[in-house]
């Protein structure tokens, strides 16, 4: 790939496939945590009814997510098939899991 930024319509494809995968994935994690998108939304409600937020971001073709009073900006890297925060290099799969863990007090692994 020769670093050509996505089309909006590749974005949205790809975007919305991985918010998709995300959701199947938070939906199968035993207790705790319920997942569901709509509109390129995805809300994470928890049991005591915090709520984090991963949504795709047309127009700076991003995942954003916010959790723990934190924000992440994921740009795609076609190259690798994954979303990495231009900040601090974490990929999405892998901070979701954290973030995950650190919330409800025990190791979560998506799916993928």
């Amino acid at each position: 790939m020769s670093g050509e930024p996505l089309s909006e319509r590749e974005f949205d494809d790809v975007a919305d496939r991985s918010l998709r995968a995300l959701d199947r994935a938070i939906n199968e994690i035993p207790d705790g945590v319920e997942a569901d998108l709509q509109s390129g939304i995805l809300t994470l409600e928890f049991e005591d009814g915090i709520k984090y937020v991963v949504n795709s971001h047309r127009a700076a073709r991003q995942i954003w997510m916010a959790a723990e009073r934190a924000a992440w900006h994921f740009d795609y890297r076609p190259s690798e098939d994954r979303w990495v925060a231009q900040k601090s290099g974490e990929e999405l799969w892998s901070t979701l899991e954290a973030v995950l863990s650190r919330k409800l007090g025990r190791a979560v692994k998506l799916a993928r």
